[in-house]
């Protein structure tokens, strides 16, 4: 695998006791989420606006190790949480005590959006920009309100931002041919 691979994609957690994971094959780009025009005009912010952000991703340097794994956006208790593109709701609810909404989309992409109060329900098909719930008030995880956004992979977890064209961009050195020479 290559460095560059290996930056941009980022495994589920496991618990501290399990084993760890068998390595997964490198994302091709065909899988990844692209920056630019194109991303842009099929995805959109989760909430009204351009929202500040609060916490960025910080994915962990091992899957079963802590992190942060999306971006925390500000939205007060109430704010309008949509989706962030077309897809099918794969569950709306409770989950650990805080509302959980997750949309399924193409190329095995799948955003998470929480603490949500759905108004959507599992097996939903929704659109980019359709209404899928409101912030829910749940203290502990941001210092004021927020909406904590997810993007995975399958089971890796990316920085959502990239939807948007943005997000932390990383060049690292190839390695070199046998041989030792480019």
């Amino acid at each position: 695998m290559t460095d560059r691979a290996a930056a941009s994609e980022r495994p589920s957690p496991s618990p501290a006791s399990a084993e760890p994971a068998a390595p997964e094959p490198p994302v091709t780009p065909a899988e990844t989420p692209r920056s630019g025009p194109a991303a842009a005009s099929r995805w959109a912010w989760p909430l009204p606006g351009r929202p500040r952000i609060l916490r960025a991703f910080a994915p962990p340097s091992q899957p079963w190790l802590p992190g942060h794994r999306g971006v925390d956006l500000a939205a007060p208790s109430g704010t309008p949480v949509h989706a962030a593109g077309p897809g099918t709701v794969g569950y709306a609810g409770p989950l650990a005590g805080r509302g959980v909404v997750t949309v399924l989309h193409s190329a095995g992409l799948r955003t998470t959006y929480l603490p949500v109060r759905a108004s959507v329900r599992r097996g939903q098909v929704v659109e980019r920009g359709e209404a899928i719930g409101t912030v829910e008030d749940a203290p502990g995880h941001c210092p004021t309100g927020c909406l904590h956004w997810g993007l995975l992979h399958d089971r890796r977890y990316l920085d959502p931002l990239l939807l948007l064209g943005h997000g932390q961009v990383r060049l690292l050195p190839l390695p070199l041919p046998t041989g030792g020479v480019p």
